[in-house]
Parts: C-alpha cells; structure tokens; sequence
C-alpha cells in the first residue's frame, strides 16, 4: 500500500476524491497569512487568491481576531475553530457566516509548515437558525398584556434588532378603539394609526402621527387585499409606495434595501400591517422569510384581538361606571367638592353626594373587586341602595349595616349562579365609607365597611387622619358592627376621600400624594389634578376614586330655632316665628303662606302623638327647610280622611305643599321635615376663601 501511494497519479486521484468528500473550501496560509495553496469545493466561496492574504481576500469583519487565531495553532498542535462574517471577492454584498477549521502542518522534525484552513459557508444555516429563532422569542414575550399598543410595541421589540433594522405595526383606526375589525375586501380603505415603531438606524424623521390610508396598488394595498406577506427588494430610483412622504425619506436615508409586509388579520379581518426593513450591511429577506413573517404575524393578530376584545369590553364596562355615577357635583348648601374617577383593571370605584335635609350632605366612596361588567353592575346596585336608605335619612353605622346585609344577598344569588359562569366562582368583596356632614354645626359623623377613613386638611395647612374605625368589608358575614364617629371640622377645611390607586400603602407614593393635597388652599379641581399627576405609575391602569370636599358653614341669621310648649298655642307660635323669619329672609308671599301652614300641621301632629320638648327649626339654603322635632318615638303616617272625618288631613297637606318631606330617628326621639323650593334662590351661604 505504502508503494501504492507513491504513485504520483494516484496519490492525485485519492487526494482529489478525499477533498470532494470534505465538502469544504481549503487553503494553505504562510507565515504572513497569504495563500499558497486553494482548493474550491462544488457551490464554495473559495476564490482564485493564490499569493494574497486570506483576510484581504475573504473580506473578513474582525482581520485581528483571524490573525490571532491562525498564529495561535500554528503555534500549537490542536486544531481551532472560529466563526467570522465575511465579504469573499465576486459575491454577493451581504456577509457570508464562515466557519473556519485551522490546523497546523509541520515537517518529520515538527517544524511548522504553514496552516490548513478549512472553510465552511455556514451563511444558509445562519439565516435559517436566525428564521427559527423569531416566532418563539414572539409567542413567548408577545401577548403577556391586554393592552394593545403594548402588545405592539412588544411585538417590534422582539424583531429588532434580531430580525430585522426597523420594524413598525399599524393598526386600524377603528380597531385600536375595541371595535370590530373591517373584512379584507373593506381594510384598504379603512385609516390605520401607527401604534409602535423600532428601529437600530438613525431615522431623519419618523412616521405621521394621524391616521394614514395605504396607496393604491402598492404592496401595502395589495397585501391587505389579499392578506398575503409581501417581500419587495427597494430599489432607490422606485417612486415609495407610501403615502407619508416624510417616513419613506427617511427609510431611503436610513439604507434599507429590503421590505418585508405581513398582514395582521384573523378569521379574514385585518387588524393592521407588520412592516419589516433591512438595511445595508444585512442579508435582504428571502422567500422563506414569508412562512416566518406569516407566522409571526398570525400569533401577533390572535394577541392583538384579545386585546382589542377586552379594550371593548373595558370601554363598555367604563362607560357603565360612568352613567352610574352622580353626573354633577361642584358647589352646593354647606360644602364644595371635586371629584377624580378611573376606571381600570381590578376594581370598580365609585363616589356619591347625596343631599340631605336641613342643608346636610353625605358624602360615599367605595369599591367593588374585579372588573368588567359584573362589577359595574355589583357598584350601580349597591350605589342604588345606598340612595334608598339616604333617603330614609339612617344614620352612617345603620346604613351601612343595611348595606352589607344587602351585599350578603348579592353574593347568595353570586353562590347560586350556575357553576359554569365565570361569576359563581368570585366572591363579592366590596368597601365602602359613608360620612354625613352638617354645616349648621360643622359636625362630620361617618363610619367605614373596610375603607380608608378620609384626610383632613385644616385652614392652617396641617394634615391628619381622624381615628375612624373600620368595619368588616361589604359582604362579611362576621357580626362585628360597624361604629360610627364624629367630629367637627372647622370652616374650610377639606376633607379627601380616597379608594383604589389613590390608596397606595405607605411610602414614597402616599407620601406624594399627601403633599399634593397639601395645596389644598388652591381651587378644588387644581389639587385634584396635582393628586392625579402624583399617582404612583403602578396605579395609573387601576381604577382610582378621589372626591375632595370643602366645609362651608351657615351663616348664623340662616337658622332659627326655638322650643315650643305643650298646649294649644303652639301652632299659632309656629306660624309667627315662620312668618317673622320669611320676611326677614326676603321669601315670596306664596312660599311664606305654605310654611306657615306646612309648620302649624307639623307642631300640632307633635303635639298630639309626640312627647315634649318639641322644637321648631328653619334653616335657609338652597331650600327652605322646616323641623319639628320630639322626643316621641312614635313614626307617623300618611292617610287620606274620609270626607266627614275631622282629622287626619295634616301629612296630607304637607305632602301636597312641601315637594319633599320625611321623618328621621335621633337618640332623644324623632325630627319631621319639609323642603320647600325658592325661586328666586336664597343668597349664597358663607364660603371659605383660599389666601
């Protein structure tokens, strides 16, 4: 065999046959790194560069890392290996990924003869390594929000720089508002809003901010046609198939050579387009980039449309809160308020201001675990019930004892649901806060079902929490009762009521939001939007209710109150007091007559069923309020007298001259009121004014 190969024919033949087998381009490099043997295997990249260096010749990127390495085996023994981008002469512009495999060649005395390089073109494998790659870096960071432009922005971030040098997502106009996707044969006229935009090259100048429509029989257009991805090659002298002129300047300027469009769309609806740009120095896309762009794209629409299902969801949820909620609050008898409402994500807020006879005001925040419809729907009803036992006039810890057994009942027909509805298996959990404020004596008195107690702002700027002690949550079947307290507040004060994001835990974020109140000497609504651009960036998605109140009080001369004897000169007493102070208060002949006989029915129904001392009260406001109270506990009764009968006709004349009237129970007995309307109004009450 040894004589065999010293045949010089066939030591070529087996030499040729060994190296078509090695399916590699070779080369033999001296000292200085020139070539001084090459071999080019079928489809290689070997060139013809006998007596050139090998890094000239292959153009490679990074020259001294390949210098050092080649000198590194021929001063060793083991063979290495490097992976190096490269330009080899006659091919084609883009970097060609080489692998090169170097061993030394040494004589009978180990004397280096130079290197053998082996070279292997890695470049198809690269790109389909770098193909794989994308749709499972896409499933696994795209789609973990229900946001839409952030499932956008997600989207462009996995794409650059890894993929592609600039990548950006349009999207419908009408789809980003939660509203059903157009059909194909609609989405070319349909306006499309750039939602995220990435890109590694420096832009001149970036996308129009309005809404923008494809152009005609450009492959944009053609692309939500027919919902297929589009893969053009940018030749610089074609006129930019776009309709922002500005944006496709700046992507000429920025080198992009190749363009890759998907279509965002699912079931045949298109949510937008996937714009992909690669430019000089990077391979162009190729026709297996397609299949890659499509599935990209496929996942991506799936994501989007669940976003875009729950932004529908969300809006229609929010717009449900909203339509629960007061629509006006400002200045009223005895107070003067502002409000903030978010809706978001884990909990319903809501806020109320119920007025109350004898110019009081309650005041209501709460909130519902969840969202969505259900909990919207859970906040309007419990609201609703709220309004029918302030009208009852109960006091703070009455009400929401009610309220809770209320919320017992909403969570029985929650537990009853059938077990296939998302509902049957969420608990109601709900909170809330009901104070009552009083102007003619300043006295707040509130109680808490699982809520926050209120801030308390003083005149001369101090901050404190009164000691409020809350209750069990809405819904707790736990029997402790919930207490009520009081306190007074002194004029202009102002009392902030707070629930979901505006109710951080204590820290930096609480701590900010303190001090925005803090400035509370400015108009209501300007402390109101320094808390809201104080909310800690976590809160901004939640929902979030914040309702400031500022105390307003009576004047002095806008209440009258004087204890009337047990005898038959009551009523004509009343009726003079009544008289006396509507003329000093400047009311209308016709509403002064209906007082006096709306106050002489009411002293002598006290009279007769009630227990002494009886008192009389009017206060002036924004109505005219008459209270008789006694310390009867007796409740009376509306009933219509038969035509004979000599009595019972006196809650009947009330009711026909007071629009509003009502009885409410104290601790020394009970209080009938009337309401009465002034046209024209009573002057204003007594305000706070800020230094």
């Amino acid at each position: 065999m040894r004589d065999a190969l010293q045949d010089p024919v066939l030591s070529r033949a087996l030499a040729a046959a060994l190296l078509s087998r090695a399916g590699a381009d070779m080369a033999v490099l001296d000292d200085h790194l020139r070539i001084t043997w090459a071999y080019r295997a079928p489809g290689g990249t070997a060139v013809d560069g006998v007596g050139r260096r090998f890094d000239e010749v292959y153009r490679l990127d990074d020259s001294e890392a390949f210098e050092r390495f080649v000198r590194s085996v021929r001063s060793g023994h083991e063979p290495g290996r490097l992976r190096l981008k490269g330009h080899p002469d006659g091919q084609e512009t883009s970097p060609r990924s080489l692998l090169l495999t170097a061993h030394r060649l040494h004589d009978a005395c180990d004397e280096p003869l130079g290197v053998l390089l082996v070279v292997k073109d890695e470049t198809q494998a690269a790109r389909a390594r770098r193909r794989a790659a994308v749709p499972a870096a896409v499933r696994e960071a795209v789609g973990k929000t229900l946001d839409l432009t952030a499932t956008a922005r997600d989207l462009v971030a996995c794409l650059v720089p890894g993929y592609a040098h600039i990548a950006t997502v349009d999207i419908v106009d009408d789809v980003l508002n939660g509203q059903e996707p157009p059909p194909a044969a609609a989405a070319e006229a349909s306006p499309m809003r750039r939602a995220a935009v990435r890109s590694t090259v420096t832009l001149a100048a970036q996308a129009a901010a309005g809404p923008r429509l494809s152009a005609p029989r450009t492959p944009f257009a053609r692309t939500l046609a027919d919902l297929r991805p589009r893969l053009v090659d940018l030749d610089p002298a074609l006129s930019w198939p776009d309709l922002d002129p500005r944006w496709a300047r700046a992507v000429r300027e920025a080198g992009a050579h190749s363009l890759l469009i998907a279509p965002l769309a699912l079931h045949g609806a298109v949510l937008g387009l996937l714009t992909l740009y690669r430019c000089a120095g990077d391979d162009p896309f190729a026709a297996a980039d397609l299949d890659t762009a499509a599935d990209v794209a496929a996942h991506a629409a799936l994501c989007m449309d669940n976003a875009r299902r729950y932004a529908r969801d969300h809006t229609i949820a929010a717009t449900v809160q909203r339509r629960l909620l007061p629509q006006w609050s400002g200045a009223r008898a005895g107070l003067e308020t502002a409000h903030v409402h978010r809706t978001g994500a884990g909990q319903s807020c809501w806020y109320d201001v119920i007025d109350l006879p004898g110019a009081r005001t309650a005041l209501v925040v709460g909130s519902v675990a969840g969202d969505g419809i259900d909990s919207a729907a859970t906040m309007g009803q419990l609201r609703m019930v709220i309004r029918s036992l302030a009208e009852l006039d109960a006091a703070p810890d009455e009400l929401l004892a009610r309220l809770n057994e209320c919320a017992l009942r909403l969570a029985e027909e929650r537990a009853a649901l059938p077990p296939g509805d998302p509902l049957h298996r969420e608990p109601l959990t709900a909170t809330c806060a009901y104070a009552v404020y009083d102007p003619s004596t300043r006295h707040c008195a509130i109680a808490s079902a699982g809520h926050a107690s209120p801030l308390v702002l003083c005149p001369e700027g101090t901050l404190h929490e009164p000691d409020v002690v809350p209750g069990p949550e809405l819904g707790s079947a736990d029997p402790e009762p919930v207490t009520c307290t009081g306190f007074t507040v002194e004029e202009g004060s102002v009392l902030a009521f707070r629930g979901g994001g505006f109710l951080p835990p204590p820290g930096p974020a609480d701590a900010a939001l303190r001090r925005a109140l803090a400035g509370a000497s400015r108009d209501l609504t300007e402390v109101s939007d320094a808390m809201v651009y104080a909310l800690p960036d976590p809160a901004v998605g939640d929902g979030a209710v914040l309702l400031l109140c500022r105390t307003l009080s009576l004047p002095a001369d806008h209440v009258t109150c004087v204890e009337l004897p047990q005898d038959g000169t009551s009523a004509s007493a009343a009726r003079a007091v009544i008289r006396e102070r509507c003329a000093a208060w400047h009311i209308d002949d016709d509403t002064a007559q209906a007082a006096e006989l709306i106050g002489s029915e009411l002293v002598t129904n006290a009279i007769r069923y009630g227990a002494p001392p009886i008192r009389l009260r009017l206060i002036l406001s924004d109505a005219l309020t008459c209270e008789v109270s006694d310390t009867g506990r007796a409740a009376p009764r509306l009933r219509h007298a038969r035509t004979m009968d000599e009595s019972g006709r006196g809650l009947y004349i009330v009711a026909r001259f007071a629009p509003r009237w009502g009885v409410r129970y104290t601790e020394a007995g009970k209080v009938l009121w009337t309401e009465q309307s002034l046209d024209p109004p009573a002057p204003a009450l007594a305000r706070h004014e800020a230094p």
